[in-house]
C-alpha cells in the first residue's frame, strides 16, 4: 500500500502534512522534524490493523 501526503505551508510557519484519502495530519517547524512526524503518524494510525503502508510520498504544494 502506498500513501501520500501533501505538504502545504503552515500560516505561522512549518509545514503541514495531510494523507490523502485517509484521516492522517500532522505539522511540524522543519522539513526533517515533519519527516519523522509523517512516519510517526502513519505507524500509530495503522497500529491495530493488519496492513501497513509499505511506501509513503511527501508531495510538497506550494501556493504562487
Amino acid at each position: 500500500m502506498e500513501l501520500i501526503f501533501e505538504i502545504r505551508d503552515a500560516e505561522e510557519g512549518g509545514y503541514c502534512a495531510r494523507a490523502l484519502g485517509r484521516a492522517i495530519f500532522t505539522q511540524a517547524e522543519t522539513w526533517e522534524e515533519l519527516r519523522r512526524n509523517v512516519l510517526e503518524a502513519v505507524s500509530l494510525h495503522f497500529e491495530e490493523s493488519a496492513v501497513c503502508s509499505r511506501m509513503v510520498q511527501l508531495h510538497y504544494v506550494r501556493d504562487e
